[in-house]
């Protein structure tokens, strides 16, 4: 897995605090930005965490590049709907030799991942057979009406593709780039980071918080599982881990500080 924050709304922290500042002050569009100095955005920012005012936190978004993660990953991101996404395409994009992504606990078992890695292998292997049979008739047909050679190996190729990845398994690599704005990314850590979460959405959601806080630290300084910022949400299904979780953020956000000294 390979996450990237690709880009940003500049001086994203100003930014909410100008919103949060025209909300709770008689301040002009014009003269907004006037005297926010460091100081006075903190200040502003950690009001509006206090009173659970998110709205002004809507108007900055974050832009990631992800890649190396499973078409099972996608099925589960794609639910977070205040979301944009663009993602490779196993329609257009023929997946001749296709990566995919072993879970680690069939990693940690030699039989396990014997049995995993033919079965990846026999779905290659059937993606291209049907591939090359149906690439095969659809020539024939464009031809047959009157398509140039040049043109139906192409318009072929696609058709073909379009139905053969029906055999691809989740365990099929995928990239995106996904944008979301920093309300929705509040949300989501807050779901995703919990240890409940499926070990890879987790591990993104993790990475993506670095990132984040990295970029924006008073914005994202609660951000993470809800048992970060007090009592876990879980109920009977609790992990049972509340201190090993806080900890792990706390220390997440303090490399963040370190690396900037």
């Amino acid at each position: 897995m390979k996450v990237t924050l690709l880009t940003h709304t500049p001086e994203p922290e100003k930014t909410v605090a100008a919103a949060a500042k025209l909300c709770y002050a008689s301040s002009d569009i014009d003269t907004l930005l006037d005297g926010l100095t460091e100081e006075k955005t903190i200040d502003f920012l950690k009001m509006l965490s206090d009173v659970g005012h998110q709205s002004p936190i809507e108007h900055i978004t974050f832009t990631f590049g992800i890649e190396g993660v499973s078409r099972a990953l996608l099925a589960q991101i794609t639910r977070h709907r205040i979301a944009s996404f663009s993602v490779q395409s196993q329609r257009y994009v023929e997946e001749k030799n296709y990566e995919f992504v072993t879970p680690p606990e069939i990693s940690a078992i030699p039989e396990a991942l014997e049995e995993f890695n033919k079965q990846m292998d026999s779905a290659i292997s059937s993606y291209n057979k049907l591939a090359d049979i149906l690439k095969e008739k659809h020539y024939k047909t464009f031809i047959e009406e009157g398509i140039s050679d040049k043109e139906a190996v192409k318009k072929a190729q696609k058709k073909a593709i379009e139905d053969a990845r029906f055999v691809l398994p989740n365990a099929c690599d995928t990239k995106m780039i996904m944008t979301m704005n920093a309300r929705s990314l509040l949300n989501f850590f807050k779901l995703r980071c919990c240890s409940r979460a499926q070990w890879e959405i987790k591990a993104l959601a993790d990475e993506m918080l670095r990132l984040c806080y990295k970029a924006a630290p008073a914005i994202f300084r609660n951000a993470g599982p809800e048992c970060v910022r007090g009592k876990c949400a879980e109920g009977n299904m609790t992990c049972g881990r509340m201190k090993e979780v806080k900890e792990f953020y706390q220390n997440l956000k303090l490399e963040n500080e370190s690396s900037k000294v």
